[in-house]
């Protein structure tokens, strides 16, 4: 089983694109999702990693790129911006394709400390960034709500 998993690891390399893994020996220069000619190259959701955009790929919703930041900032634990995969975010802005920048951090104060701080880095160059809205989990009753998710809901509403 050790063998096993330890061969899984040498066989998965990231994505020089967007920092998704994949398998070094498929042939390919880039993922499976960076390869596909059908994908908006223009819209990339930024992720902290890889187990998110997998969660968000399930939905089969998002038909844009990805970029995963392999982290998020938390100066208590000594990881700064140049810790994540942030440069590689501005150079492949600097190539023009990138139009939307959709911010999918958690909704912790890391997360949220890491979409303000690529949100003000990013907004100069041109590109439109946005944040995914947060809400209310379908089945639960709004009086178990916490504050902050509820005031979170209120100003992420939408026209019906």
């Amino acid at each position: 089983m050790s063998r096993l998993l330890s061969d899984l690891r040498e066989s998965l390399v990231l994505c020089p694109q967007c920092q998704n893994m994949m398998d070094r020996d498929s042939g390919r220069e880039r993922c499976t999702i960076c390869s596909d000619p059908l994908r908006d190259p223009s819209t990339v959701m930024v992720v902290e990693d890889v187990q998110t955009l997998y969660a968000i790929e399930r939905t089969g919703e998002f038909r844009g790129k990805y970029h995963v930041l392999l982290g998020r900032l938390s100066p208590l634990e000594g990881i700064g911006p140049d810790a994540l995969r942030i440069r590689e975010l501005l150079e492949r802005t600097k190539t023009g394709e990138i139009h939307e920048m959709i911010l999918a951090t958690s909704p912790t104060v890391e997360g949220e400390s890491t979409a303000l701080y690529i949100a003000r880095l990013f907004k100069p160059l041109g590109v439109k960034v946005s944040r995914i809205a947060f809400g209310i989990p379908v089945g639960l009753e709004l009086e178990f709500v916490d504050d902050i998710t509820l005031i979170r809901s209120v100003e992420a509403r939408r026209l019906m």
